[in-house]
């Protein structure tokens, strides 16, 4: 297996930008979710370009995958994170319905990168 530099995938750098997204709004809930959903979301969206990146390093695809596979995991926690705080009305609906699409767009591109290594072996 060649290794990937995790710099130049496309869902890496989307995953960053979906960091600096989830900053933007973390930021401005309430304090009382200082330890709660706001702690909760930052580990969560760091997580899913992290596993992007330490996937890299790994020998062989099979390995690889397992990462992605966690990182699409914390994708769809991130989303749920993201629907509570809609619910709970701390974001408008235009901006939770932006960051749903984006979120989504991540969750599908990682699903076809792994479907593609599976494909490589």
């Amino acid at each position: 297996m060649k290794r990937h530099n995790f710099k130049k995938l496309h869902i890496w750098i989307e995953a960053m930008d979906l960091v600096d997204d989830n900053y933007s709004i973390t930021r401005e809930l309430p304090d009382y979710e200082k330890f709660g959903l706001r702690s909760q979301m930052n580990r969560c969206v760091i997580s899913i370009a992290s596993n992007i990146s330490e996937g890299t390093s790994k020998k062989t695809n099979k390995h690889f995958i397992q990462y992605l596979e966690n990182s699409l995991g914390s994708a769809f926690e991130w989303e749920t994170q993201l629907i509570i705080c809609y619910r709970q009305n701390y974001l408008e609906e235009d901006k939770f319905l932006d960051l749903q699409n984006k979120v989504q767009i991540i969750q599908s591109k990682i699903s076809k990168f792994i479907d593609k290594l599976n494909l490589n072996g």
